[in-house]
């Protein structure tokens, strides 16, 4: 009898690695105010609350992984086409992400060079529609072309809900909160 893949405990040994490493290197070092601010009585949310929680989650599924799923029947094994996998969702992620940080300046550069104006991105980035473009764009291709790589086809129905998933992330996030800009605004 082979023995059981340990594929379960090695992802969460990562993922629990790696959320480590986020919460005491990456986000000290990569922001600039704590979880939550308090300026003159008015309270608002840091820079490091949304990677905190984001790592935070990331230290749950680890665990989980480690402590009730390492033993698991049935888990495969590593393997060529799991590799294909991992690298076309890394793909699509990282193309996606690309979208969304280059579709609003290059949207704003479109409309100067159609009617001669001299908007800037920047000055742009908190007013709608430019603070949307590259968020709703970059999500729904990254939502998309996920569920189309695991179904195995993308289809209208998956292109559909990841915009109605992002537009209910824009009313989540951005709706509520004045002073926050969605990705990548924040960056530009």
């Amino acid at each position: 009898m082979p023995a059981p893949s340990k594929n379960n405990l090695y992802l969460g040994l990562f993922t629990l690695s790696f959320a480590l490493i986020l919460l005491t290197v990456w986000i000290p070092m990569d922001t600039q105010t704590g979880l939550i601010e308090k300026v003159r009585r008015q309270v608002t949310i840091g820079d490091a609350l949304a990677p905190t929680v984001a790592g935070l989650f990331l230290i749950v599924g680890g665990l989980l992984l480690i402590l009730t799923e390492r033993n698991a029947p049935g888990q495969s094994t590593s393997s060529m086409s799991g590799l294909i996998f991992a690298s076309a969702a890394i793909f699509i992620i990282a193309a996606s992400l690309i979208v969304m940080r280059w579709t609003g300046p290059l949207a704003v550069w479109m409309v100067n060079a159609l009617q001669g104006g001299d908007l800037e991105y920047r000055l742009l980035r908190d007013n709608a529609p430019w603070k949307y473009l590259g968020f709703l764009l970059g999500g729904t291709m990254m939502i998309s072309g996920l569920v189309g790589l695991v179904e195995g086809q993308l289809r209208l129905r998956a292109i559909l809900i990841a915009v109605a998933a992002v537009i209910a992330m824009i009313f989540v996030y951005d709706v509520p909160f004045d002073d926050l800009l969605l990705p990548p605004n924040g960056d530009v």
